[in-house]
């Protein structure tokens, strides 16, 4: 636990004003809580026993005072720790998600989205509670526990040693519990991950779920999932509650043992029945914020195997290293001997092909060609594993990531669309330029359409673009990088979602504006390539031709097989 806060010191040292005035609010709380306990001794020593006036009408004024001062503390403590609590969670949450976005593209092959959304939500969610209400709690009432203690020695410390003998034997219990407990919220942490991550999926694959008239399957498999979560979240009650039957049992204790000697000591006359009943009030006060004591650094548990699994993930660094260098432009892309492995499968051979500006590009092949693998490295998604690739005849690892995606832009057959108006999302990353986002959806065969929307560029997109056809979402996500003004331009079967007359459109932009540019096209339709100066054929990894079409159909067998498979569908 001390380790936990520790951990979290660095974040509280800039909160010194808030916890200061929280730390004020703990010391009323304790100081009125253990003032409470010795007016005892005055009310029954001076107003039931002496009959003094004047200290029953001064005794209910002070009693009012006191509360007031506990109620002031308590709001102190609990708003600024609140505060102070939920704004380190808010810190936490951004580091987590700045951390997880500068990740390699291995880490998120490995990681399910569902887990990585239950670790930003949950797992952070648990850390707030021990950083505010938690934190507060324990001090709180750990400062309680010492003025009441004090009360207790104060009034008598011959029995006060009779119950600091006993107390000390409810740490065992306790420390065991919390042991269970904390093995037991890793468990339960696991399984919401699981539990997300299923209703990731539902939500992501809701089409197909229908289509396939999977529902009933869909949910059995979720109650199969939140069955073993409240399994283990109910045993994680079950363990957490013994903590207070254990502490009831030795408050009882020690209850009885005050009794017997307290008893004594005022029957034979060495102890006032004032004295005594102060005596009991402070020590059966104490038991509940020893209770609380026991059962937050129990709850502690939780956090911690939070905090654990929080920093699994932040202890994680990327392996594709960031370079020094400022890239301004892109001239010329090279491929020397370039090898790349995913795991222990290799997904290119000693690849090696130059690229220059102003050129059209093709990668043609079947699927695991290994067409994708090279777009991943000329992105840096993943780093070859031999030989060296160039941007301008420098190794591309020199430049910052930065710099070097600035200058490319890509469109897949997976359309994103964000959750924003259209001219967020072509405009996406960088700043709205409303006449370079009426240029690229112009450039794209969009604009048209969208001067029929109300809100015109300002339209909002549902999440995915399903206020969108397929076509027009596969033509926001070419204006996107179109408006980008990128100097390499990768179509990665960009125009498959639109009808022969936008694609003929969208192929004539691409061709007028290629001077300026790398145009790579990744194709498994040959007909979209026609544009292409020069086609790489791959197979299995290697580059196995390079030339025009024209060139390829006489001399290439794969391409040749390629041409006349398409041919003969057709």
């Amino acid at each position: 636990m001390f380790t936990f806060i520790k951990y979290y010191m660095p974040y509280l040292k800039h909160y010194k004003t808030r916890l200061f005035l929280s730390f004020i609010g703990m010391v009323l709380v304790a100081t009125t809580t253990a003032a409470v306990a010795y007016l005892m001794k005055p009310l029954l020593d001076e107003v039931f026993v002496a009959k003094n006036i004047e200290t029953l009408y001064a005794l209910p004024l002070v009693i009012i005072v006191v509360f007031a001062l506990k109620g002031a503390g308590s709001f102190l403590q609990a708003y600024h720790m609140n505060y102070v609590g939920m704004d380190i969670v808010r810190q936490v949450r951004d580091k987590m998600i700045a951390h997880l976005l500068h990740l390699d593209m291995t880490f998120f092959y490995r990681y399910h989205s569902g887990e990585l959304l239950s670790r930003v939500t949950n797992d952070i969610g648990r850390i707030q509670g021990a950083v505010s209400m938690q934190l507060a709690t324990f001090f709180r009432e750990l400062m309680s526990t010492i003025g009441l203690m004090g009360v207790v020695i104060y009034q008598s410390p011959k029995l006060a040693f009779l119950i600091l003998i006993v107390i000390p034997a409810a740490y065992f219990p306790v420390q065991i519990i919390s042991k269970k407990l904390k093995k037991i919220s890793l468990t339960s942490q696991e399984k919401n991950g699981k539990l997300t991550t299923n209703l990731n999926e539902i939500f992501s694959n809701i089409e197909i779920i229908k289509a396939y008239s999977s529902q009933n399957y869909e949910t059995q498999k979720f109650a199969k999932n939140n069955q073993s979560f409240f399994e283990i979240t109910i045993k994680s009650v079950r363990v957490g509650e013994l903590v207070i039957p254990f502490m009831e049992l030795f408050a009882s204790i020690s209850a009885s043992v005050v009794i017997i000697f307290g008893g004594q000591e005022v029957i034979e006359g060495r102890m006032t029945i004032g004295s005594f009943f102060s005596f009991l009030t402070a020590m059966f006060l104490a038991v509940d914020p020893m209770r609380r004591v026991s059962v937050t650094y129990s709850n502690f548990q939780d956090a911690i195997a939070a905090h654990e699994r929080i920093n699994e993930i932040l202890d994680i660094k990327p392996n594709v290293k960031e370079g020094t260098k400022s890239l301004e432009s892109i001239e010329r892309i090279d491929f020397d001997a370039c090898d790349l492995f995913y795991g222990e499968t290799q997904a290119l051979k000693s690849v090696s092909f130059s690229l220059k500006r102003g050129e059209i590009v093709a990668f043609v092949g079947n699927s695991g060609g290994g067409k994708s693998s090279i777009v991943n490295l000329i992105l840096r998604f993943f780093d070859t594993t031999n030989g060296i690739a160039k941007v301008n005849g420098e190794n591309i690892q020199d430049f910052t990531l930065h710099s070097l995606r600035e200058q490319i832009a890509i469109v897949t057959q997976r359309v994103y669309i964000f959750n924003d108006t259209i001219a967020m999302n072509v405009a996406y990353g960088h700043d709205v330029d409303e006449t370079k986002v009426i240029l690229a959806l112009q450039k794209a065969n969009l604009y048209e359409y969208v001067t029929t929307l109300s809100d015109g560029i300002y339209t909002q997109l549902n999440e995915g673009g399903t206020n969108l056809s397929g076509g027009q979402r596969q033509r926001i996500a070419i204006a996107r990088a179109l408006y980008k003004q990128p100097k390499v331009l990768i179509l990665d079967e960009a125009t498959s979602a639109l009808d022969n007359h936008s694609e003929a459109e969208i192929i004539a932009t691409i061709q007028a504006i290629s001077q300026e540019m790398i145009t790579i096209m990744i194709a498994h339709r040959l007909k979209t390539i026609d544009i292409a100066q020069r086609i790489f054929v791959m197979h299995k990894g290697e580059l196995m031709c390079e030339g025009n079409k024209e060139k390829l159909i006489e001399e290439c067998y794969h391409f040749k097989k390629l041409y006349a498979k398409e041919h003969n569908e057709a």
